[in-house]
């Protein structure tokens, strides 16, 4: 009878493989759906070796995949592609055969076990971590521990982040067990590592694996601002905002709040005037954090070297020098506590042409050293045609880094400036180095994020951005001698708009600056700018202004100038994603398309997000210190490709799309109770996902609707979206009174020290609330001074951190399904299917049924269409029972709306889908090979 059930169980599995095998429907694309959705996340380590130097490992970020290539003296042959998370950012090689890949928008590690040559590969789990991690490391005993970072928040973090607690410590390193990763869904961490910083980045480790150094992402650099309330009135006259305070015609500037730089003893102004009686915390700038790798559990260590401050402000890479054991830090330092942009001749300065400076700083053991990468710089000339000889030497934007191993010399990615530098460790070391384009090397395809040595075979191999694609560089002669590009979804409207945002040799005279030095991966670097131009005029501005309820009359402004006055004062530096379908831009909205043409829902006047993004052209002359604007023709380009890059998920909500009882009553507050002139938060800060649906994936207001409102400030501001407040968290200490809220007593160290509000003066989100208390004269429908009242602020705080936005929060959460494991991954699967039917994501599921490589798109109905088409969708309960009785993996995905069919089954959209073209011996990669 045994025998006879197991035939009957084993006939059943080849049926249904078969089953699988064949199985399909017709999908047809989405109404109003993109087969490729934008998140332009930074790659940190997208490539590695194998350890024995047969293979070379490289992250498809953009088509969601690692790549894997034969290494050999005649060069690289393209061997396998592996299905992974969505984003995927850095990848490390555990074995020959087992590689770890970073999946930054899916929250997790793929563990993938690479067939025999490399010819493929599958992922065998999944493993669940903070959001947005970045890099991975193996380090520790036997080189059998996992480092990797993320930040300290999302929904597979199994802590409460405390976004509202003061001096909590915002970076965190999950490590991992490789031979012993646990039994729970995402995988039992030895450890979770909490640092005192914001989001973290990088990780590197010695040569002996015992120590690994960990760096905060934006750490920025001892700066923040002083709120315009605590700033005295009057100008520089009076101890209030430095001068000049008119512009060049006499009109006088508006209030504004004033940056500050700690000096090691003070907070200072512009003018060494001391504020530091008003800061209400301090900042301790820990950048670079030392870990012992063979603890028990791994730790932080103490002691000379354990951390390092003042390493610079946006901190990239890190390489470990394998003889001195000296620590390479690539990154930039912002010169934010200067001011202006322009051509400084009516102030006497500004800082066009000098924002940042490319660095790479020396870590010894306890020691810092940076080295300005483009000392040849002469920034008091500016700005003269490129290319130059002073642009050519600079390099921009250094990120991934390689050391020969003797030590001797570094290789650098300049991904500003689409070359590698080439530096003596040594002169870098002792600043003796001269820039020089003998010790650089150019590459054709654009954009490097990081590279490989294989000193082997005198080769460096380096992942270039811009095109997707492998440069191979022969170490000796010190040129590119092969470029493979990689199979790549995105639109020729992204590819040629790319280089806009980051080619330093293109924006600007110097070499050394691109519109990506401040907006970090088409983000913000979590700074604060005075960009001002006292020689500027002063705007009108054709903003639709939010109405006033009528009891309150009938003139929206209050009687005050909405103008937009060229000293605008400190402004936190915004994100460039999410833009499509929000109106003006900048914080006043003075970049508007409404200067030009009548204003009207969806895209005429003030309400054309390209007519406003075209007018940050100037930028590149009064700000990057151009000897020109841009063309028109390369104005549209860089317009087109950033205006489709978009938000991530949120990662404070729940992946079901609910909210907990305190966010539930906030969003209830916040959209139904009056508590200003306006009515509700909600009138000025719309919620309608609906919005404008002619906009396709870039429909919705999530925050704003693109007017400007009154807000009892000097400025009168655009009212902002709410998308990313969750990562402004991390300054705490208000000098001022909000509301019913006082001053905040001295609250020590924080990591972050801008926040809130335009300027980013504002510390929390309660402090901002409450600047909607009742008042008896100024605010007489305010929220009451009461115990309900302070628990409604409260809720609302909690409501805007995990507030809605374009993708939903299931959006790149992933599970992997085994035989061992189908008990702990059928909720997650169950949960996946559930979000997929509320069309929340289109789900996909990769991986192996059998020997049989198999791609699937969920259809609806609880059916699953697969990779060949032939036969009807397939039950979800068909698949699972396939893939456990099988011995099969299948790793499931929620992808954006309107990809699943690329991802899924039809990876270069030619209508061919991925099982019939492997079975015809023809490419899935390439749209013209097609049976």
């Amino acid at each position: 009878m045994k025998a006879s059930c197991t035939a009957v169980r084993a006939g059943a599995v080849r049926s249904v493989v078969a089953l699988l095998l064949v199985a399909g429907v017709v999908v047809g694309p989405r109404a109003q759906a993109s087969s490729f959705t934008l998140f332009e996340s930074g790659q940190v380590r997208p490539l590695a070796l194998s350890p024995d130097g047969k293979l070379l490992f490289a992250v498809n970020t953009p088509d969601n995949r690692l790549e894997i290539f034969r290494v050999a003296n005649n060069g690289l042959t393209h061997r396998g592609s592996v299905p992974v998370g969505l984003e995927p950012v850095a990848v490390a090689a555990r074995t020959n055969d087992e590689v770890w890949v970073v999946n930054h928008l899916s929250d997790s590690v793929s563990v993938v076990r690479v067939d025999v040559d490399g010819q493929g590969g599958v992922v065998t789990r999944t493993l669940l971590v903070g959001d947005e991690p970045r890099d991975l490391v193996f380090a520790g005993p036997g080189r059998r521990r996992a480092f990797i970072t993320a930040a300290h928040r999302g929904q597979n973090a199994p802590f409460d982040p405390k976004l509202t607690t003061p001096g909590i410590g915002r970076a965190d390193v999950w490590v991992f067990d490789s031979e012993q990763l646990g039994s729970t869904l995402g995988g039992t961490p030895l450890t979770i590592v909490s640092l005192f910083a914001d989001t973290p980045r990088a990780l590197a480790v010695t040569p002996d694996g015992s120590r690994v150094y960990a760096a905060a992402f934006h750490s920025g650099n001892r700066t923040t601002v002083m709120h315009e309330l605590a700033v005295p009135d009057g100008g520089e006259a009076v101890g209030g905002v430095p001068g000049p305070n008119t512009n060049f015609a006499g009109v006088r500037a508006p209030e504004v709040g004033v940056l500050l730089k700690h000096n090691g003893q003070d907070w200072v102004d512009v003018l060494n005037r001391s504020w530091t009686s008003s800061v209400r915390f301090s900042l301790p700038d820990k950048d670079v954090f030392t870990l012992n790798a063979n603890a028990n559990p791994p730790a932080p260590i103490h002691g000379p070297g354990s951390v390092y401050s003042g390493v610079g402000t946006i901190l990239f890479n890190m390489a470990v020098n394998p003889v001195n054991g000296k620590v390479y830090v690539s990154n930039t330092e912002a010169r934010n506590d200067l001011r202006f942009e322009g051509p400084g001749t009516f102030a006497g300065s500004s800082l066009r042409g000098h924002l940042h400076e490319s660095r790479i700083t020396v870590l010894g053991n306890s020691s810092v050293t940076a080295r300005h990468l483009n000392k040849h710089i002469d920034y008091d000339v500016c700005c003269a045609p490129t290319p130059n000889a002073e642009s050519e030497k600079s390099l921009a934007q250094p990120l991934g880094m390689a050391v020969t191993a003797d030590g001797s010399t570094l290789f650098v990615a300049a991904f500003g400036s689409s070359k590698l530098g080439v530096y003596s460790t040594a002169a870098l070391e002792n600043g003796t180095f001269v820039p020089s384009t003998a010790n650089q090397i150019l590459l054709s395809g654009g954009g490097p994020t990081g590279m490989v040595l294989d000193e082997a075979r005198r080769r460096i191999y380096v992942l270039t951005r811009f095109d997707n694609a492998i440069s191979v560089i022969n170490t000796t002669t010190r040129q590119e001698i092969a470029h493979l590009p990689m199979y790549n979804p995105e639109p020729a409207s992204v590819v040629e708009g790319r280089p806009f945002l980051y080619d330093a040799r293109l924006s600007s005279s110097h070499g050394d600056s691109s519109c990506g030095s401040c907006h970090i991966f088409g983000d913000f670097d979590s700074l604060a700018w005075d960009l001002g131009n006292p020689d500027g005029a002063v705007k009108a501005n054709p903003s639709p202004i939010v109405p006033i309820l009528p009891e309150f009359g009938d003139d929206p402004t209050f009687g005050q100038s909405t103008a937009f006055h060229p000293l605008k004062g400190p402004m936190a530096t915004q994100s460039l994603r999410g833009m499509a379908n929000q109106g003006p831009m900048h914080w006043r909205g003075d970049r508007n398309g409404g200067f030009d043409a009548a204003t009207a829902q969806p895209n005429s006047g003030s309400h054309d997000e390209a007519a406003a993004f075209k007018q940050f052209n100037p930028a590149f002359v009064d700000l990057l210190g151009r000897d020109t604007t841009l063309t028109p023709a390369q104005m549209q380009k860089f317009t087109d490709f950033v205006l489709q890059v978009v938000y991530p998920p949120n990662p404070i909500r729940h992946l079901d799309n609910s909210l907990t009882p305190a966010q539930a009553a906030g969003r209830d507050f916040f959209l139904n109770t009056t508590t200003f002139f306006h009515g509700s938060c909600g009138a000025c800060h719309v919620i309608d996902p609906e919005a404008n649906p002619s906009e396709g994936a870039f429909k919705g207001f999530f925050g704003t609707a693109g007017q400007s409102s009154f807000d009892v400030e000097p400025q009168f501001p655009k009212v902002p979206h709410l998308r990313n407040a969750y990562q402004k968290v991390g300054m705490f200490g208000a000098p001022f009174v909000s509301g019913n809220s006082p001053i905040d007593p001295f609250l020590g160290d924080q990591v972050r020290g801008f926040g809130f509000l335009s300027d980013g003066s504002v510390p929390t989100l309660l402090t901002f609330n409450s600047g909607f208390d009742f008042h008896p004269i100024f605010n007489s429908v305010g929220i009451p001074n009461t115990p309900e009242g302070h628990t409604a602020k409260l809720n609302m705080e909690q409501f805007m951190l995990a507030f809605d936005t374009n993708l939903a929060p299931i959006v790149g959460q992933q599970v992997t399904l085994t035989a061992a494991r189908a008990a702990v991954a059928g909720p997650r699967i169950d949960l996946l299917l559930a979000r997929a039917n509320a069309g929340e994501c289109d789900l996909v599921a990769k991986g192996r049924v059998g020997s049989h490589e198999v791609g699937l798109l969920y259809v609806g109905g609880g059916k699953f269409t697969s990779d060949r088409q032939a036969l009807p969708a397939v039950m979800d309960a068909t698949v699972r029972t396939a893939t456990t009785a099988s011995g099969g993996v299948l790793t499931y995905t929620c992808v954006p709306l309107g990809s699943g069919t690329r991802i899924g089954i039809d990876r270069d959209l030619d209508g061919a889908r991925d099982g019939d073209e492997r079975a015809a011996g023809t490419n899935p990669a390439d749209p013209t090979s097609h049976p």
